[in-house]
């Protein structure tokens, strides 16, 4: 493996890390907002729960894939860096909101209601943003003429392509959420909740694959190359909608803990697999471009000498870090005290 492959193939890691759990995140705090008034079956109070601790968690990845995409590849930071201008500082405006209402709709409890939908609200928003980010870089909306790059929004917002990526995004958003939701309110032992987020997930499974099959679509008119490659991959592609019905049986399957049917643990653990089968199908066939057709990983990657260092440097942030956020995953999700912990009555008015 060339340092420019075995680089990509950290910043590809960190790309599916952060949208894994991104995903999962900014959808609890959409099904926050949705189910704020319904306090019959506390499943605003198990997504709050499972936000509260996580977010901060998750910003820490979007730092470290940033600060990757500039030291790996310098040239395609600069490229980046310009086009995504607009949508890129749209991105970080929404991140910055939504941050700043999470901290305050737990202080200002007055004011929760407004602050929750706002961070409800940016939290849908910001995956069908942050994807934008792939099908610009199949090259369709970049003029590379005259020495400059400029990105043409116009095209880009009205190619059907773009639209099935948002479509996915958003649909993965609450897919996924839903179903971490699941297995954390069945876990919590917060069976009203639980009935809610498998219903929500039953749902939301087979839009998030019916948005997957329109990329392909719009991807083998808009994208011919793409399509092409990731058709060479086919195999990878059967075996990830394979694990799809694994994990969508997972919701019917008897219960081996007690409790109401369904295996969520297994659902969450088969989607995940399959959602990182798609992407290793996605990623293999866009090298060697990083945007397409000018910017490949070769042109782009840094001074080798200065790429080991680097990577060093990310070995050893790893082997850091990784055991705490490991020892954090599990308090968080087998902590009893946490998990089923009771909201405090309210005061009495007088």
């Amino acid at each position: 493996m060339t340092d420019a492959l075995l680089a990509i193939t950290v910043l590809w890691g960190f790309v599916f890390i952060y949208a894994v759990m991104a995903t999962m995140d900014f959808g609890a705090g959409f099904w926050s907002m949705i189910y704020f008034n319904r306090t019959q079956t506390k499943a605003t109070n198990i997504a709050n729960r499972y936000l509260s601790p996580t977010w901060e968690v998750t910003n820490t990845f979007i730092v470290a894939l940033v600060v990757a995409v500039y030291s790996l590849f310098p040239s395609a930071a600069y490229t980046l860096g310009t086009v995504l201008l607009i949508p890129g500082s749209m991105i970080l405006l929404l991140l910055a909101l939504r941050s700043a209402f999470l901290v305050f709709s737990n202080i200002a409890s007055e004011y929760r209601k407004p602050l929750t939908y706002i961070s409800g609200i940016t939290g849908i928003l910001i995956p069908g943003l942050l994807i934008s980010v792939l099908p610009i870089t199949h090259g369709n909306y970049i003029d590379f003429s005259d020495g400059r790059q400029t990105l043409d929004l116009m095209k880009l917002f009205t190619s059907a392509n773009e639209y099935a990526f948002i479509g996915f995004a958003i649909s993965s958003t609450l897919f996924l959420s839903s179903l971490l939701l699941a297995d954390y309110s069945k876990t919590a032992e917060e069976y009203e909740a639980y009935a809610v987020y498998r219903r929500d997930a039953i749902i939301l499974g087979p839009i998030s694959l019916a948005m997957a099959v329109l990329i392909m679509f719009t991807l083998r008119i808009e994208a011919p190359w793409l399509y092409e490659k990731m058709m060479d991959n086919l195999a990878f592609l059967i075996t990830s909608v394979v694990f799809f019905v694994i994990g969508g049986l997972g919701l019917f399957l008897p219960s081996v803990t007690g409790g109401p049917k369904g295996m969520p643990r297994l659902t969450v653990i088969a989607i995940t697999i399959q959602y990182l089968l798609a992407s290793l199908v996605y990623g293999q066939a866009h090298l060697p471009y990083i945007v397409y057709p000018e910017v490949t990983i070769q042109n782009a990657f840094t001074d080798p000498n200065s790429f080991r260092a680097i990577f060093a440097t990310y070995i050893a942030g790893f082997a850091i870090l990784f055991p705490g956020f490991f020892y954090f995953w599990t308090l968080f999700m087998n902590d009893k005290r946490y998990l089923q912990q009771k909201q405090p009555p309210e005061e009495t008015k007088t």
